[in-house]
């Protein structure tokens, strides 16, 4: 399976809170596309808020984001890592 960056805008504000909420809210339904959310960031400043996941498409990472309220603003495959 492939890695992906994904990365959201307009969250201003965004809480430590809010950003483990929509987290687990991914979490909770991962497994019925195969996707694993590994992390999260946020900048509360600027509203960027970045996810990595392990996944067969972007596509499934998109659904799941999607079906829990937070659809990306773009997705980067991540094809090497030191």
């Amino acid at each position: 399976m492939a890695k992906y960056m994904d990365v959201h805008y307009g969250m201003n504000g965004i809480t430590a809170d809010q950003l483990k909420a929509a987290h687990m809210a991914d979490l909770d339904i991962e497994a019925e596309e195969s996707v694993h959310f590994e992390h999260a960031w946020a900048d509360p400043a600027s509203g960027t808020v970045y996810c990595l996941s392990e996944a067969p498409s972007a596509d499934a990472v998109q659904r799941i984001h999607e079906r829990t309220g937070h659809p990306f603003s773009e997705i980067h495959p991540v094809p090497l890592a030191v």
